[in-house]
């Protein structure tokens, strides 16, 4: 299983805090210390949504001009965007063996793991 996150986010501590107590091992990528590989992100991109990859509800988003946020009007404008400022990707997404996930729900969690989708 691999995380994707950035390391003080306080959504993502709560993910690894999660997965940790569940006796679950991941290897967690951190966007800001490894980077963001772009066709990696354009895979969740298609998987997720382009618009539930990109956080707009976040600080990142809203602190960026109003010309960049006018910009982002399809996956292609968006990847642009989001790899210049990781921290507009929503966090965590998680990379597990049978399904990945995008955000921390953790009663969707406890139900996937129960599933025996999280791992």
């Amino acid at each position: 299983m691999k995380v994707y996150g950035i390391k003080n986010c306080d959504t993502v501590k709560k993910a690894r805090k999660f997965l940790q107590e569940a006796g679950i091992d991941y290897e967690f990528h951190d966007y800001k210390k490894d980077g963001v590989d772009g066709d990696r992100l354009a895979e969740f991109m298609k998987e997720f949504g382009w618009d539930a990859v990109l956080n707009k509800r976040g600080t990142t988003w809203r602190r960026l001009d109003e010309a960049t946020q006018e910009s982002v009007v399809d996956a292609a404008s968006a990847l642009e965007v989001l790899i210049e400022h990781p921290s507009a990707i929503r966090r965590p997404i998680v990379e597990a063996e049978t399904k990945n996930f995008i955000g921390f729900d953790p009663v969707a969690w406890e139900m996937a793991l129960e599933l025996g989708e999280l791992k």
